[in-house]
């Protein structure tokens, strides 16, 4: 009688594997992989190879169940349980376990189904505007970090508004991250290819900027579009200002990094702005971390007027620990903004809320940042650690919480898009 049992529990077994719930690519992998991989892993994207057909796929299909099983990818930092967002890459265990019964099952290719791509589907993927570096630039051999300026002429023929901004790196292993801003004065276009230390850098520092950040790039971060009828603007003409960090190399590189611009479709009736809350801004100064030391700053800035999230971006380099974000109302009413326990500088992100979130005038925005400068963190750039602090050097530190937002507008919590 056991044994009976045990032939019909293996024979249901297999019928659930193997019978009508046998997944296969196009009906079920590829979905999940469109959704959460592929933005990534495609020609030209930060991942290492791509996941675009079935073929791809196929031949990393034992590493995609590995890397999936153990929650290492799709990476992300954020705590889902303190806030979510709309760009979330994250599977469900019910993905997982699609994606672990299609490599048991043979990774079964399945009918191509036929579809349209639709005129938003293209406006997603597709830039308007594409501006490569004017020329390629030649790193120096001499294993030196390496800041540098670089102009790109929009030669936009009228004021464009701007949905998305994406930086794509010309050289992933040594472009440490960038910084976009815009010039409508046309007079910062001599500071093209010049070096942050170069003393003749002061005086195009002295013009001012129509936008002092118009988009940043770190490892792991991608494109997000601005809500409908919201969109940075670019004036006629204007240059684009492009900040770039290069690793150190002892061996010839060269890059030649791409700036892509996705327009508005659709009329624009409100801005997007920018706020940076920096070093200047923590409230235990100095900020410099003693070796050996695991140490919180805090910030705590004034919100004075009501006013609409979109985004938040952290960031901090190596000995990062963890970030953690929120608003406080004047009533004492906490609104969560991001929460990340383990902070990985390899994968950096702007997190993109699902609907505009109200910061009330009169609230405060706290950050509280942890930094680990032992010499048991593995991820601590000195052994043994040593002292660390401000600069843009990867092994120097920053503390940074990058906001994009709207002036407040009645109803702007229920917008859905």
């Amino acid at each position: 009688m056991k044994r009976l049992n045990l032939v019909l529990l293996v024979s249901l077994h297999f019928g659930l594997v193997f019978g009508q719930s046998k997944p296969t690519f196009y009906a079920d992998i590829e979905p999940i992989l469109k959704n959460n991989c592929v933005s990534c892993h495609k020609p030209g994207g930060i991942g290492p190879f791509s996941l675009q057909t079935y073929e791809e796929v196929k031949a990393k299909g034992n590493f995609i169940g590995h890397v999936t099983k153990t929650r290492y990818m799709p990476p992300w930092k954020a705590d889902p349980t303190f806030q979510t967002f709309r760009n979330e890459r994250k599977l469900e265990q019910s993905q997982i376990d699609v994606i672990q019964t299609w490599i048991a099952t043979g990774m079964t290719k399945g009918k191509k189904t036929k579809s349209k791509i639709t005129q938003q589907a293209k406006e997603l993927t597709q830039p308007d505007l594409s501006l490569p570096m004017l020329s390629t630039y030649t790193l120096s051999e001499k294993a030196e970090e390496d800041f540098r300026f670089f102009v790109m002429p929009t030669n936009l023929s009228k004021d464009t508004y701007i949905s998305a901004v994406e930086f794509i790196p010309g050289n992933r292993k040594q472009v440490h991250h960038s910084r976009i801003m815009v010039d409508s004065s046309q007079r910062i276009r001599g500071i093209d290819g010049m070096s942050e230390l170069d003393p003749a850098i002061k005086k195009f520092q002295t013009i001012p900027l129509a936008d002092e950040f118009l988009y940043g790039w770190v490892p792991g971060n991608t494109k997000i579009f601005f809500p409908p009828g919201t969109a940075k603007k670019i004036g006629k003409g204007s240059d684009l200002i492009l900040n770039i960090h290069y690793s150190p190399s002892s061996k010839p590189q060269q890059d030649k990094s791409v700036i892509n611009l996705y327009f508005a479709k659709t009329p624009v009736t409100r801005e997007v702005n920018t706020l940076t809350l920096r070093e200047n801004d923590i409230r235990n100064q100095p900020f410099y971390i003693d070796a050996e030391r695991m140490p919180t700053f805090h910030i705590s800035y004034p919100v004075n007027r009501d006013i609409s999230l979109i985004s938040v971006m952290p960031h901090m380099h190596f000995i990062g620990k963890s970030f953690l974000a929120y608003a406080m109302t004047a009533e004492g009413e906490k609104i969560p903004l991001i929460k990340i326990d383990n902070w990985d500088f390899n994968w950096q992100s702007t997190y993109q809320f699902k609907t505009l979130l109200k910061i009330p005038a009169g609230s405060r925005i706290i950050v509280e940042a942890k930094y680990d400068n032992t010499s048991e963190n593995p991820a601590n750039p000195n052994h043994p650690a040593k002292d660390i602090g401000y600069g843009w050097n990867s092994t120097d530190e920053m503390c940074n919480l990058v906001i994009y937002y709207l002036d407040y507008k009645e109803g702007d919590e229920y917008l859905e898009y």
